[in-house]
């Protein structure tokens, strides 16, 4: 059985993840993935280079300024960059032969079709926004902006199988522990 977990900028999906690996269940971290792959896929660097241009890449280096510049353009060269990315991120989670991924955009991204459950990591809008401020030192406008990026959590939540409630006082393993014996009786 697949599983991904998902959740919103500041939720803790990291920490969950660092629960699951303390288990020894090693999870697949979807952006750490693409980051790695934008560096060392020559089909990757190809595509982007014809997409965006010769200044894509100084060496072998993405320049991230000429990328985001592009991406922010608009939302059609935003999906153009994904239409890449998002493919081999896929097939480099399916060949690596986990079980567990970890997404922020799972249900935006499309990669909830490689899971069998879902698990949306969840926490209080102003708990997400303070940890997010204080973890990249960014203004409460910057974290909105991030926020209103991706899917509302209520929306997330509702297309989720399971999901743990990091709220600072919930614990953690113990949810943990009630996904795992449900998740063991499924399949």
């Amino acid at each position: 059985m697949k599983i991904g977990i998902t959740g919103g900028i500041g939720s803790g999906k990291s920490y969950v993840c660092s629960r699951l690996q303390a288990r020894g269940i090693e999870v697949y971290d979807c952006d750490t993935a693409a980051k790695r792959l934008i560096r060392t896929s020559p089909d990757i660097r190809q595509r982007l280079t014809a997409l965006i241009g010769p200044d894509t890449y100084q060496g072998d280096n993405l320049c991230k300024a000429v990328v985001a510049k592009f991406l922010l353009t608009s939302e059609a060269n935003a999906r153009a960059i994904d239409d890449i990315v998002h493919p081999a991120v896929f097939r480099d989670f399916l060949d690596s032969g986990l079980q567990w991924m970890e997404s922020a955009i799972l249900f935006e991204s499309g990669a909830y079709r490689l899971v069998d459950k879902v698990i949306v990591v969840s926490a209080p809008y102003e708990t997400r926004i303070e940890r997010v401020m204080r973890r990249d030192g960014i203004s409460h406008q910057k974290v909105l902006e991030w926020m209103d990026r991706q899917l509302p959590q209520d929306i997330v939540r509702a297309r989720a199988d399971f999901e743990i409630v990091n709220d600072g006082m919930a614990d953690i393993d113990k949810q943990l522990n009630k996904i795992l014996r449900k998740c063991n009786r499924l399949f």
